[in-house]
């Protein structure tokens, strides 16, 4: 029973904080180290993604999926955090296993993003195979780069973005409408939440097909961005239509940059 004891540390608030972000400066530092080897070593000498399909192996898929599974967690997670405090709060009432509950709780949110990240890499590969990516994975296409602009900015004004964003900027709404006991209960309920967030942000994830693969200030710009969807006191409809209205001028002026 002493590693029960050892972890009794985590059941406050801002212990669960701390591990999260964590996990998210973790990330958030392998994308930066994975970035500056990409911009500092020859290119004789680093591994790129194959510009020909048939010429992927096993490893590049891998080595891929990893860059995206990274990102997605770096990206996602920070706008997750309000959902994950409401959710331990409630167990720490309720005298529940806090650690345990929300590490299901967001193992299950951030597993739903390792799956979309597993289609981002089927994506990539693919417009590798097209040349629309090089070999730095940057955008060769500027007619893709504008249609994914404009895919993301109609998507903002679509009902399926808003219901999904209301669901995640009220957290103890979805929790006490959503709520299930146990563990079950608690993957069951991170699923549902990492599903609100995939129909919130998905086609704001593929723009970085259209900045570029690795752009750090795209990363980060995007994720300021989700977050500020998420936490802003503000009618998501507005914030959602501000955004799209954004988007699409982006892709017009991409349009007319060709």
């Amino acid at each position: 029973m002493g590693w029960l004891n050892r972890f009794s540390r985590f059941k406050s608030p801002a212990s669960i904080l701390a591990v999260t972000l964590a996990v998210i400066f973790t990330a958030w530092g392998y994308l930066f180290y994975q970035h500056a080897q990409m911009t500092s070593q020859p290119m004789s000498s680093m591994w790129m993604p194959p510009s020909e399909a048939l010429a992927w192996h096993f490893i590049d898929f891998v080595l891929v999926y990893f860059m995206w599974a990274v990102m997605m967690a770096a990206m996602m997670l920070p706008s997750a955090i309000p959902m994950i405090l409401v959710f331990a709060r409630i167990c720490r009432q309720q005298n529940k296993p806090a650690i345990q509950l929300v590490s299901i709780f967001t193992s299950a949110y951030l597993g739903i993003w390792m799956l979309f990240s597993s289609l981002l890499t089927l994506l990539q590969w693919q417009m590798h195979g097209l040349g629309w990516l090089s070999p730095m994975m940057e955008n060769n296409n500027s007619i893709l780069a504008s249609g994914i602009l404009f895919l993301a900015g109609i998507y903002q004004f679509i009902p399926l973005k808003n219901a999904c964003l209301t669901h995640c900027k009220t957290p103890m709404g979805f929790l006490l409408n959503q709520w299930q006991d146990g563990s079950k209960g608690a993957f069951n309920m991170g699923f549902k939440h990492g599903l609100n967030c995939i129909g919130c942000c998905w086609a704001q994830m593929l723009i970085m097909f259209a900045v570029g693969v690795m752009n750090l200030t795209g990363m980060l710009l995007i994720t300021l961005l989700v977050i500020t969807e998420k936490w802003a006191p503000v009618k998501a409809s507005k914030l959602s239509y501000a955004s799209g209205v954004f988007f699409l001028v982006l892709g017009i002026f991409s349009l007319l940059a060709q």
